[in-house]
């Protein structure tokens, strides 16, 4: 029992690690210049450019729930570390510039393609791009569309547990503590019931089989900082530097699923599948003050009545549809390992470990 305690919490911190390393990758890449084409072109980018990541973070939430139909008898109960990693397709590593309807921002070479890359895709940075002054003809402002990470899979680990209640119903929890690297940091936790409709059948509990209703809901938290200082102070009579120094994003990820869930259950095999409906998403608030170029006479400046503070309730396109999937369970005494896949708008692949009694 020792041996695997130590074992679990080894791989907890190592899934653990990876998932708190995806707010510094964010970072990384999300500088905030585009901002200076204007507020509204600027949260156009983020949608279209954060979109993938979080539609696979709301996929992996609503994955790894069971590994069987069969609900724990009364008193019975799982413990199991589970990873999920949605995966982003190579249709959603890529946006189309022309298609976000800017308002001020243009690219710099009319003639230069308009694909650029979302978070999940290349690492090249995307096309040039400038806002230029209606009035003046001055440039305001001129940058590349952010690259992307190069990781088309988002992981989403978690420890979660089944308890067995009255009348053929388990209850289910996840959680991730909150984990913090720097000034990010992500948690999450969720809830979900199990039903077994199987037990109305008759003679139901000779066969080898079972069949249930599930339904489930998880919450996904984090901050990411990013970096829109302007390029020089001088214009400011208020604002100084360190009134750029606390720039991030809030977000909140849910995700929810019901589902049907059928499994067979041989000695040491079980054999488990499921179709259903899940939904995710996913809000962002962006907070701290965020300065805008203007024209004074014929010089770009920055000065205090063009600085935007918070932006909020930034909605990214809600992900929803029709999931399927399927997996294989063994379990050795009270001791079980799984993996299955799951078939959907994002595609997901799930596994883990844990100890189960009936």
């Amino acid at each position: 029992m020792k041996r695997l305690y130590r074992k679990a919490k080894r791989a907890l911190l190592v899934a653990v690690a990876v998932i708190s390393l995806l707010p510094q990758g964010l970072n990384g890449q999300i500088d905030g210049e585009f901002f200076r084409g204007g507020i509204n072109d600027g949260v156009k980018i983020i949608e279209a450019y954060m979109a993938p990541w979080a539609r696979a973070f709301g996929a992996g939430l609503n994955s790894g729930w069971y590994n069987t139909a069969k609900p724990h008898s009364f008193g019975g109960f799982d413990i199991t570390l589970t990873v999920s990693a949605g995966l982003v397709p190579e249709s959603h590593q890529s946006y189309d510039l022309a298609e976000l309807d800017f308002q001020n921002i243009s690219l710099e070479n009319p003639m230069a393609p308009t694909i650029a890359p979302t978070i999940s895709g290349s690492t090249n940075m995307g096309p040039a791009m400038e806002s230029i002054d209606p009035n003046s003809g001055l440039q305001l402002a001129n940058f590349y569309a952010p690259a992307g990470t190069g990781l088309n899979f988002v992981p989403v680990p978690m420890i979660q547990g089944g308890l067995g209640l009255p009348l053929g119903t388990e209850i289910k929890g996840r959680f991730i503590p909150k984990i913090a690297m720097d000034d990010s940091y992500i948690s999450m936790w969720g809830f979900g019931l199990k039903h077994s409709i199987a037990q109305y059948i008759p003679g139901y509990e000779f066969l080898p089989y079972d069949i249930s209703l599930f339904g489930a809901y998880s919450k996904i938290e984090g901050k990411v900082p990013f970096d829109a200082k302007p390029g020089s102070y001088d214009n400011y009579t208020v604002y100084t530097a360190d009134s750029f120094s606390d720039q991030h994003m809030l977000g909140v990820i849910d995700g929810w699923n019901a589902s049907v869930i059928g499994s067979l259950n041989l000695p040491v095999v079980t054999l488990y599948g499921a179709l259903g409906y899940a939904g995710s998403s996913t809000v962002l608030d962006i907070v701290g003050n965020i300065p805008i170029p203007s024209v004074s006479g014929s010089t770009v400046v920055y000065v205090d009545d063009e600085v935007v503070t918070d932006i909020d309730k930034v909605e990214i396109q809600d992900f929803s549809g029709l999931r399927a999937n399927v997996g294989v369970r063994l379990k050795f005494a009270i001791f079980t390992i799984h993996a299955d896949y799951t078939r959907s708008q994002y595609n997901v692949i799930s596994g883990g470990f844990g100890i189960s009694f009936r």
